[in-house]
């Protein structure tokens, strides 16, 4: 098939003319445009549920990991009629999010080459009240995923303490995410998720302050670990679990069973990979969606 030849297809009953299946976006693998469509395709199943409602940063890399990329947020004015957007008023403006919620989304998402899916943690319809509280842990030079694997013990340990339960996932780059999920009435970000995220941030830090570090700052960050809180806030998005990252290889950000961090030499998937551990495994995130905790009164 020439690059740019157009494919048009039926997707649960919406149509879509798909271009340039065979691309490469990932060179050094051959990873082509048609294959992440494949994936986002076959992954659909349970990535779609993490995605349903929530308003949806695009990252979109059309000519490949190796030739840039742009954020988009609001949703694209060529995009087809049947394609839901969620309008949110974020600061001074309102934006047209996209809203994920089918199959058909995910396959135009992915032939516009939005390789990696940023979706709010709040809901569209209540987006000043976050689903979840996150953490990204984040190596800084000298540390690795050794290292992450340890905080993440140690932050699960600390909100055991709290009552809180959490899961964990690769952030299918160089760290380890903690999800804490909420799913209740009277959570906010100011005086919930980001107060509460920093000061155990915070907390850590001071107990460990040879492996711990709650500051973004450069100088700060050698053989540590950053728990960055930061992205507790209604203008950020995390990176979505089952997204593909744009690396070299097609690695994607996979949940993961506690006990795996005990091996932190294994903790990088592909989307193969995924695709297998699913089919095995189920979705192992998917508490983080109907698991609801009440955030505890500093």
């Amino acid at each position: 098939m020439a690059a740019a030849a157009r494919v048009d297809v039926e997707v649960e009953g919406r149509r879509l003319s798909l271009s340039n299946l065979d691309k490469v976006l990932y060179p050094a693998v051959g990873f082509t445009k048609g294959q992440v469509i494949d994936y986002y395709t076959r992954i659909a199943p349970v990535v779609l549920p993490h995605l349903r409602d929530r308003p949806l940063t695009l990252k979109r890399y059309p000519n490949g990991v190796e030739g840039g990329h742009f954020y988009e947020k609001n949703a694209p004015s060529h995009r087809p009629d049947w394609v839901r957007v969620a309008p949110i008023e974020l600061s001074t403006k309102t934006i047209d999010f996209v809203l994920c919620n089918d199959l058909a989304t995910l396959v135009w998402l992915a032939n516009l080459a939005d390789l990696e899916l940023h979706p709010s943690l709040s809901l569209a319809d209540d987006i000043d009240r976050p689903a979840v509280m996150a953490f990204d842990l984040d190596p800084g030079p000298g540390a690795g995923l050794r290292e992450c694997c340890e905080v993440a013990f140690i932050l699960r340990d600390a909100l055991g303490q709290l009552g809180l339960e959490c899961f964990p996932k690769t952030s299918g780059s160089k760290g380890i995410q903690i999800y804490v999920p909420l799913n209740v009435e009277g959570v906010d970000y100011d005086h919930g998720t980001k107060a509460l995220s920093h000061a155990l941030a915070r907390h850590l830090e001071a107990q460990h302050p040879k492996l711990i570090v709650s500051q973004q700052k450069k100088e700060l960050r050698k053989d540590k670990v950053l728990i960055d809180w930061s992205q507790n806030d209604e203008n950020k998005t995390t990176v979505g679990v089952y997204s593909l990252r744009a690396r070299e290889r097609p690695t994607v950000s996979t949940p993961l069973a506690w006990e795996e961090l005990e091996d932190p030499a294994s903790l990088v998937f592909e989307a193969a990979d995924v695709l297998k551990r699913v089919e095995e495994r189920g979705d192992l995130f998917e508490p983080v969606i109907a698991l609801q905790q009440e955030l505890p009164n500093l």
